[in-house]
């Protein structure tokens, strides 16, 4: 994406080979839950999303893009989730029309995240997934919660090969820095 688009804060607290740990901040996300998975699924969630973003809201107001787009698998549900820019408060981001469309507040947590490029298609990301839990496991490191996929460019604007992905998964971390 642009380089203006506001990412979301973090702190890298260590390195391994191959993934890295990190410590992101609060952040408050507009989110879309539908049922069953796959494309159709995760477009539906995009459009609703960005009709917020866009003004599809109470005060017809827009409000920057961020990066990345999360999405992430819930039982038989998709969830996708757009960070909200960090100027914003609770308090001040205009209330979704749409009924679908959540705000809430998510607190920082400390996750490791598997960068990867290319295409960010179903299959190859719960192989990336698989392949982080695999290194999760071998580093002595647990998965706390449900994987995170992060999209961080438009797939039908950028070449694959530039593209960039994350696999984000929350994990247990009592270390000290």
């Amino acid at each position: 994406m642009s380089e203006n688009i506001e990412e979301p804060n973090f702190e890298i607290i260590e390195t391994y080979d191959g993934f890295e740990i990190r410590r992101y901040a609060d952040t408050i996300q507009a989110r879309v839950i539908v049922e069953g998975m796959g494309y159709r699924n995760t477009n539906q969630a995009f459009r609703r999303i960005a009709s917020y973003i866009f003004g599809r809201n109470d005060q017809s107001r827009n409000i920057a893009m961020t990066a990345p787009v999360r999405m992430w698998e819930s039982g038989d549900f998709s969830v996708m989730a757009f960070t909200m820019p960090s100027k914003h408060r609770m308090s001040d981001l205009p209330n979704p029309t749409d009924s679908g469309v959540e705000l809430l507040h998510v607190e920082g947590g400390v996750v490791a995240v598997l960068k990867f490029s290319g295409l960010s298609h179903r299959k190859k990301s719960l192989r990336m997934i698989n392949k982080l839990h695999l290194m999760l496991e071998n580093n002595g490191l647990v998965a706390s919660s449900e994987a995170i996929l992060a999209v961080y460019d438009n797939p039908a604007s950028t070449l694959p090969f530039i593209r960039r992905n994350e696999i984000i998964q929350p994990i247990e971390w009592h270390r000290e820095e």
